[in-house]
């Protein structure tokens, strides 16, 4: 396929990104409907996080790492009428600023030694309504974060940077 200039330089606009990300909080869900873990760092095996409930080592689930943005916790926070929102409510794995990640959809990213691919957006549940309070649902509808595969297996850090 041939691509105009002027295609060509759009699409890689796809590929621009100002600023590296960085890892502000790691959590894990050891159980179903039972409170997370709070981590300084953890390890992605191929099919998740250890420790995860959602790490049953199928390395085609496409919902092995979930990632929502600190930009959209505070978004969210306001939508709420709140100062904040404690990122182990929302029960996503890693909450990472400074970078868009809805713009990684069908990238390939390294966080830590870890490498991950998104496979799709995050959608809120129900249990936004009780983890939040009334209206956790929409106020969470397009800010609940990305889904992400392990693609290579790596330890993750606080502080650690998410590059393209």
């Amino acid at each position: 396929m041939i691509f105009s200039s002027d295609e060509k330089a759009f699409k890689d606009l796809f590929g621009n990104f100002p600023q590296a990300g960085t890892v502000v909080w790691i959590g894990v869900r050891p159980k179903s409907r039972q409170p997370m873990e709070v981590l300084e760092e953890t390890f992605a095996n191929i099919g998740g996080l250890t420790g995860d409930r959602s790490n049953k080592g199928n390395a085609d689930s496409k919902r092995q790492v979930t990632l929502i943005q600190a930009e959209h916790l505070k978004a969210v926070a306001s939508f709420l009428g709140k100062e904040s929102v404690d990122p182990a409510l929302i029960r996503r794995n890693i909450v990472v600023k400074g970078i868009n990640l809805n713009a990684l959809k069908g990238k390939q990213f390294r966080i830590g030694e870890a490498i991950l691919e998104m496979t799709g957006f995050c959608f809120p549940c129900s249990r936004m309504e009780e983890n939040l309070g009334k209206g956790g649902f929409n106020a969470m509808r397009g800010h609940g974060g990305i889904n992400c595969k392990v693609i290579q297996e790596g330890k993750i850090c606080l502080g650690d940077s998410l590059e393209i």
